[in-house]
């Protein structure tokens, strides 16, 4: 007669499971973070990074944003506090994801796995973590991270590379592939939303008051964005926050 598996088997084979699962919904997104991880890339080495330190760089702060704002920085000789209070801005975003998908995780999860989740938690694989049904294993996490990591650090090494080897005029061409990115980003929300078209209207009209005016100009390109993006995103949160649907049945 055959034994039934152990806890300790069906656990295992659920970590499998879980770790393909993972891998294969992780493919996708490491192609896309390729693309983008590239063009980072060309903004690290305007910035000097070498081919290793943009793919360190990519590796222990997997954030476009944050990247990319931390590359222009370094651009600026910008000192220390100012790039990582910059990079806190730009990934707070992080703190709530986090929050959320901790929810997910079973009670007796432990600490060291959902600070290994945490550390790799982007946009995209908050959305299929998210998205699963049921207890989010956290092996789900570590196989989109073992694909999609790779993807984005690589992309940026390669971008350095390519910096390197392209003549100027082609390098600078490329750069201007990062702002297209982020308008892509932005223009579909703002299209379905006034509050977020009147927020990044403001942003930019305030961005060229901010280099004009006596007293602000004097600060560096840094400290300003940090000032408006905390201002604008403060002041659209208190004069239209999102209001929750009232159940229409109530218990």
């Amino acid at each position: 007669m055959d034994k039934e598996p152990s806890a300790l088997s069906r656990g295992l084979a659920a970590h499998r499971r879980a770790l393909s699962d993972g891998l294969h919904d992780g493919i996708p997104i490491a192609l896309g973070y390729l693309v983008v991880g590239f063009t980072l890339g060309i903004a690290a080495k305007n910035a000097g990074f070498t081919p290793w330190q943009g793919f360190l760089a990519s590796f222990f702060n997997n954030a476009s944003a944050g990247e990319y704002a931390a590359f222009t920085l370094v651009a600026e000789d910008a000192p220390y506090w100012e790039m990582a209070l910059m990079t806190l801005v730009a990934n707070a975003r992080y703190l709530l994801m986090s929050c959320v998908i901790s929810q997910k995780f079973a009670p007796d999860a432990s600490l060291w796995h959902r600070i290994f989740v945490g550390f790799d938690l982007t946009d995209e694989i908050f959305g299929i973590s998210a998205a699963r049904r049921g207890t989010l294993d956290p092996y789900y996490n570590y196989g989109a991270m073992a694909v999609a990591l790779p993807g984005w650090a690589g992309g940026t090494m390669l971008g350095v590379i390519a910096g390197n080897a392209l003549p100027e005029a082609v390098v600078s061409a490329l750069s201007v592939a990062l702002y297209g990115m982020f308008l892509a980003i932005i223009i579909p929300p703002a299209k379905l939303d006034r509050v977020v078209l009147g927020s990044v209207v403001l942003s930019f009209a305030l961005s060229f008051l901010a280099e004009r005016l006596p007293l602000l100009s004097s600060l560096s390109g840094g400290t300003r964005t940090i000032l408006l993006t905390v201002l604008i995103a403060a002041g659209a949160a208190a004069l239209f926050p999102i209001r929750e649907k009232e159940d229409q049945h109530e218990a």
